[in-house]
């Protein structure tokens, strides 16, 4: 397997994680993943991994702008995701 291989298949496993059944983040995460994923740096990909771990609420509040994760990385892609849904 080749990394564009590779990275078609990461990006859709997090697309496949961002259907949240909240139609707010569903509206501010899908998009984020298909125009902006392969922009991301390994580092930052595994923070929006990390982020989607987050229960929904908690999710929905940091890319509102109402907290900010502790962790730093985390806390820059929610800010991206933020940016780019224009919150």
């Amino acid at each position: 397997m080749n990394a564009l291989t590779d990275s078609k298949q990461e990006q859709s496993r997090i697309y496949w994680q961002c259907r949240r059944g909240m139609l707010e983040l569903d509206l501010m995460l899908q998009p984020f993943v298909e125009n902006h994923f392969f922009r991301l740096t390994q580092q930052q990909r595994l923070a929006l991994a990390t982020l989607l771990t987050y229960p929904d609420q908690q999710l929905l509040d940091y890319l509102l702008g109402h907290g900010v994760p502790h962790d730093k990385d985390v806390a820059d892609v929610a800010e991206q995701i933020r940016n780019t849904a224009g919150t």
